[in-house]
Formats: C-alpha cells, structure tokens, sequence
C-alpha cells in the first residue's frame, strides 16, 4: 500500500471531527476565557488578546449561521477553529494555545458540555413531573387495581400509582444534580499532563467560566472521565423509570387490561390488520434505555485499562454520551404529551379492583383491630379465599353467616370492607394511597417544583 493512502486510511480512521464539533460553543468559550487569563498574566499583549476574542466571536457565528466551512484535513474540532484563527490574523492567533494542550481543551469542553446538557435534561423531567401531576390531580380518585408480580394485590388510586413515577423523576433530577457536583472541575491549565512552566492562573479561568474549582492534580484532570461515567449512569437510571412508566402504559392500553387509551399520535397501525392500535410511542421509550445502557457500558469498558495520564482511546468518551443525551431529550420531549393525551377509563379500572379478592389484607387486618394476632388472621383469610373459590364467589359476595363460620370475630361492620374505595380510604397513614394523604402528596410537590427543589 502507498504510504499517502496509508495516511489518509489513518486521517480518516483517527478524526473525530464529525462528532466533536459539537463542542464548538464549549471550545469557543474556554479559548476566550483562556486568552483573558493570558492577557492577565502578562505572557500576550492587550491588544493581542481583544484580536483573538473578536476574530473567535465570528467564527462562533458563522459556525451558528451554517456559513463555518469545516475541513476535515483539520481532525478535530479544536484545529478547525485555531486553524480557521491563524489563517486571519496570523501570528497572533497562534499564541492561543500558549500553555494549553488539547488534552486539558477537550477534559474542559466535555465538563462544560455535561454542565450544560444536565440543565436541559432536568428542565425536561420537570415538565414530564408536571404532566403527572396533572394527570394525578384530574384522577384523583380513581380506584384500579395494584399489582405485585403483575398479579392483582391490593385496591389503590390511580393518582397514587402515577405519582410514584413522579418521585422517581424526582430522585433521578437528585441524581444530575449530585453528579454535577463532580463534573463542576476546570481542568484547564492541566496541559498535556503536568501543567506549564508558564505563570499560568487557573484559579481565575475557573471562576470565569463558572466553575466552582479548579483541578487538583493536572494528570488526574486530563485522563479520567468518571464524571461522564456518572452522567451517564444518571441517564441509565432515568431511562429505567421511563421504561418501566412506559411498559405500564403499554399494559394498560391493550385489551387485556382496558385502563386507558392513548391518543392517536402516539399509537401507530399495523400494516396488514387494520384494527390495531399500537402503543409504538411507549414501545420505543422502553427500547431505547438499552441504547443508553450500551453508551455507560461502553465508557465503562474504554477506561478500565488505561495507564495514566492521556490516552486516544478517550477520544471514544463523546459519539456514546452526545447520543444518550439526544436519546433522553427525545424520549422525555415525546413522553410529555403522550401522558396528557391519556383517556383514563376509570369504569374499568374501578371494576377491576373490586374482584380477585382484592381486599383479603383489609380482611386480615379487620380481624386484627379485633384482637386476634396476624398470623393467624392471614391463615383464617387464606381459607376464606379458598373456600370462595371453591364455591365461585367474591368476598363481597359472603354473608356475614358464612364469615362467621371461620371467626367469631367478625361482625356486622366487616361488611362495610368490601369496596375498593372503603379500602384505599382507610390506607390513611402518610404516603398511602387513601385520597386524603395523595391530595398532601401532590400539594407536596408542586411547591417542590415551584420553589425548584426539595421542600
């Protein structure tokens, strides 16, 4: 093979253009700040450094306005941009990159990203809790079966059970911010690994781009990447709570359960049977959080063998974090509207929660106010469910008569049990599901929300 078509095989196989230039605002806004920082120090001229600012300035706007010609014989994102500098101002662009390495550049572009992004993924969760809130407030008392082992166990709100969704969301929003906490490093000022001989002040590049320190040890701050580890794992997890949200709205719309109907934009047809109504919107919530573990996966497996300091395997921390970060914006952008779409149907909810012997626990715990030990109150029940089956009857369909003739301990008021909504009514401690203590539950947290974090 000709050695020049060996070196473009390796151009082309080393750049990562295509996908770094993304970074362009983040790689803009570090070089202005840094060459602030050079001015300061005395190591460029004032005049130098208000040259480099306002030639960096436009090139910013013409990246944003589409008319940045990018060139690949430049393999990144930071070359285009310097090269792009020199070409127009000449010797003085070339003193950017005084005391700076691309290795400490890029640790600070994708810090300055994951800041950036995580603000948009938690504005978008906030209106995905909104929409729940909603849908919670307008349901409030809907009664629908709870499940345990997708078995029917137990009478509960709908509110309640959608509300759970919410305090996930809200853990998740936890998450993001708690991993900022370690993303929120400038590295800048690192170098290539040991930082400079020059009177560099990272301090001051750090507080102006908003960082709340700078890094601690200069090899650490180019060649590690846990913080987009952590990021990620944040996504992971995030997209585990839509999944299971949108596993349960596919449930739920199919014929077998008939609790709600989704709203025609977010179901599609089949292509040969004309009835169907496909939940593909859900469907594909569902699929793409393995998308997003693959990317944590992926970073995992990237870092685990590295020696210190930098290394070009790193170069594969961006294409897997940009697409989680599309694939969560997108997924919680789709999943906003789809759940105020949602037509509950709490006729069939509520029917359902009053058979399979729903409210055996209440049973149980009737006989315990009466004074006989639980134990053996879910043995006297247990029989009571076998006998009922046997006969083929409900536990509303009892008489006291027959009740009796397991305890003596029930009485006429045993009767009043068996509804659904004598049942989640008297579940009143703090966090049940009576409608009392979900009403607090939901005045919980849209003052959480409105006031932009924990009560």
């Amino acid at each position: 093979m000709k050695p020049w078509i060996e070196s473009e095989l390796v151009r082309k196989f080393t750049a990562s253009l295509n996908f770094d230039r993304k970074l362009y605002r983040e790689d803009i806004l570090g070089s202005i700040v840094h060459v602030k920082m050079l001015a300061r120090q005395g190591l460029i001229l004032p005049q130098e450094a208000e040259a480099i600012i306002r030639e960096l300035g436009k090139i910013r706007d013409e990246i944003e306005s589409g008319e940045f010609k990018w060139r690949e014989e430049y393999e990144d994102v930071h070359l285009n941009i310097e090269a792009t500098l020199m070409e127009r101002i000449g010797d003085v662009g070339a003193k950017l990159h005084t005391g700076r390495s691309r290795n400490d550049q890029i640790a600070l572009d994708m810090r300055l990203y994951i800041k950036r992004v995580t603000g948009q993924i938690c504005e978008s969760i906030t209106r995905v809790q909104e929409a729940i809130l909603d849908l919670a407030e307008s349901h409030l008392d809907v009664v629908m079966p709870g499940y345990t082992h997708l078995q029917r166990a137990q009478p509960v709100l709908f509110s309640h059970h959608i509300m759970a969704y919410f305090w996930m969301l809200e853990r998740d929003k936890g998450r993001f911010s708690d991993a900022l906490k370690r993303a929120d490093e400038c590295p800048l000022g690192a170098g290539a690994l040991a930082g400079s001989t020059l009177p560099l002040d990272p301090e001051y590049v750090s507080r102006e781009l908003g960082f709340s320190r700078s890094f601690h040890n200069s090899m650490d701050a180019v060649s590690d990447r846990d913080f987009i580890l952590e990021f990620l794992s944040a996504c992971s997890i995030l997209m585990v709570h839509l999944s299971r949200l949108s596993e349960e709205l596919i449930l739920w719309s199919t014929r077998e359960f008939g609790f709600i109907e989704l709203a025609d934009p977010f179901t599609t047809g089949s292509s040969m049977m004309p009835q169907k109504r496909n939940a593909d919107v859900a469907e594909l919530i569902r699929a793409k959080s393995g998308r997003v573990f693959g990317h944590l996966i992926a970073l995992l497996t990237v870092l685990k063998g590295l020696p210190l300091a930098y290394n070009r395997d790193l170069q594969e921390d961006k294409e897997g974090l940009f697409d989680a970060v599309e694939t969560v914006l997108a997924c919680l952008e789709v999943l906003e509207p789809m759940l105020r779409s949602i037509k509950v149907r709490a006729e069939r909810m509520r029917s359902e929660a009053e058979g399979g012997f729903l409210m055996a626990t209440d049973l149980a715990e009737y006989l315990v106010t009466k004074g006989m030990p639980f134990r053996r109150a879910h043995e006297v029940v247990r029989e009571i469910t076998s006998y009922c089956r046997e006969k083929g009857k409900e536990l509303r369909d009892l008489s006291l008569e027959e009740l009796r003739s397991f305890s003596e301990l029930f009485g006429q008021d045993v009767l009043e049990r068996f509804s659904a909504e004598a049942s989640v009514k008297a579940r009143n401690a703090p966090g049940c599901t009576s409608p009392e203590q979900v009403k607090a539950q939901i005045l919980e947290a849209r003052e959480m929300l409105s006031k932009g974090g924990k009560t």
